[in-house]
């Protein structure tokens, strides 16, 4: 015979389950980026973005590591980060202003305002010692100075 009080706590114990599930899961759809050591290749220098009603002009600093993880900022004098991009293979993190509040998934499930953000990461680890380096995408624009 099970007592009220077992009966009442029932659905606080399913409930309290329900949450514990739902945080762990959260979890597993993190994704973790590596951290860039001292392998990893790096390159500054400036940006010209256009994109529709935008024109900025800004310093980019690019480093990315021989197994494909990269990583992009964009800032506009000390402390001002514009966009910051994070990306390896299959997974993107993108954060700051420019991101229009941020995002971060599966690579080939961006949005598409941040998919010529995401287009960067092939076309500047191929781009080996060149000193400019130009992309469009849509009505973007991006001309990098190294």
């Amino acid at each position: 015979m099970t007592s009220t009080a077992s009966l009442l706590n029932r659905p606080l114990v399913l409930i309290l389950t329900a949450i514990a599930l739902g945080l762990t899961s959260c979890q597993t759809i993190r994704h973790h980026f590596l951290d860039p050591s001292r392998d990893w290749q790096a390159r500054n220098g400036q940006l010209l973005y256009k994109g529709q009603k935008t024109r900025l002009i800004g310093e980019v600093l690019v480093r990315f590591s021989k197994a494909g993880d990269f990583e992009l900022t964009f800032t506009k004098g000390p402390g001002i980060a514009l966009l910051e991009v994070r990306q390896d293979a299959n997974f993107a993190s993108v954060k700051g202003p420019l991101a229009r509040g941020g995002w971060s998934g599966a690579s080939a499930q961006a949005p598409v305002r941040l998919r010529g953000w995401l287009q960067l990461r092939e076309l500047l680890m191929a781009s080996g010692a060149q000193t400019s380096v130009s992309h469009s995408a849509g009505s973007e624009t991006f001309i990098f100075r190294f």
